[in-house]
């Protein structure tokens, strides 16, 4: 069963709407968000998410909520990762905190507009293609293991003396397009003696979302091992990007803290991979492998248990790390 044109109007209608608070309720007046309105407002993008899941459920069924809200977890945790590359790319462009907040949105527009395209085009592929599941397999346990890599090297994090370099999308609007000098408020467009030129607050909500695209290289086909409907898909990463941004002014200073982050996502990564692979061995076609027979290994995971698994690892990791950090300071 596939989503009705009627479920994903609705839902671009959601995202729209959203959106729009956003542009119209915050970005619009440019400050840094105090603690107490990152966290209402990343409680209030979690109670969304967690009432759409259950008009999905209520809807569609259990099988469509439960994928949903594993997705949506399985993303969300994933977009905690995205936001060192968010402080290293704010920080190289020197964006005045009170102009980050219009920033990070426009580029999460620009992340949108791109993992819809990845999505359509990776649910064609694995639609007409069963060997994708073996290559979207191995691509998350590759990425496990560099996880846990550069984590017993101590990279990836947000001081670990990592600089930004422009990507090939924003060399290429440097070159073509003219570019002031510096900031002009929060504007991304300025003209000025009859000439119009962008401002580096533009070319940086062009690395923001372009950037994006390296999370969604691991992040589309991890969440593709959990369901593989487009729309419930796209709902999960949309409901994670839209409230990215008051998360990122939240845990901006926890970020430090969550030191075993890195080892959970890798097994979270793990573990979608490795499910994968059995499903491609389930449904496996390929002559070389058991004569183009299915493979049962072990029982598949359903999307209950997936979704324990993940929301476990979270938990455990975060409980795991603030105790790391307290006992660090407490011996400082």
């Amino acid at each position: 069963m596939g989503a009705s044109p009627l479920a994903w109007l609705a839902l671009g209608v959601v995202v729209a709407g959203l959106l729009t608070v956003d542009f119209v309720g915050h970005a619009r007046s440019p400050h840094p968000p105090g603690l107490r309105e990152a966290v209402g407002w990343s409680l209030a993008y979690m109670a969304l998410a967690a009432a759409y899941g259950a008009v999905v459920w209520a809807l569609a069924g259990a099988a469509w909520g439960q994928e949903f809200y594993a997705g949506w977890v399985t993303e969300w945790s994933l977009s905690v990762d995205n936001l060192f590359v968010f402080i290293l790319i704010l920080s190289a462009f020197r964006v005045p905190r009170a102009y980050q907040q219009k920033a990070l949105l426009a580029g999460i527009v620009i992340a949108l507009a791109l993992r819809l395209v990845f999505i359509l085009a990776g649910a064609a592929l694995v639609e007409r293609f069963g060997v994708v599941f073996y290559v979207f397999g191995a691509l998350l346990i590759g990425t496990a293991v560099r996880q846990v890599i550069d984590a017993r090297r101590g990279a990836g994090g947000p001081d670990d003396g990592a600089e930004y370099v422009d990507n090939a999308v924003t060399r290429l609007v440097r070159r073509v397009l003219p570019t002031t000098d510096g900031f002009v408020g929060n504007r991304l467009i300025h003209r000025h003696a009859g000439r119009t030129m962008i401002t580096p607050m533009l070319v940086a909500v062009v690395a923001l979302g372009s950037a994006d695209l390296m999370f969604a290289v691991d992040s589309i086909p991890a969440i593709f091992g959990l369901t593989s409907e487009p729309f419930l898909v796209f709902s999960a990463t949309a409901f994670s990007l839209l409230g990215l941004r008051q998360l990122y002014f939240l845990i901006d200073g926890l970020l430090g803290r969550l030191v075993y982050l890195p080892y959970g996502l890798a097994v979270i990564l793990g573990f979608i991979g490795l499910k994968l692979i059995d499903h491609a061995l389930l449904v496996n076609s390929l002559p070389w492998i058991n004569g183009g027979r299915p493979v049962r290994l072990v029982p598949e995971p359903s999307t209950a248990v997936s979704l324990l698994v993940i929301v476990v690892t979270l938990v455990v990791v975060a409980v795991v790390s603030l105790l790391r950090t307290r006992r660090r300071g407490g011996r400082r």
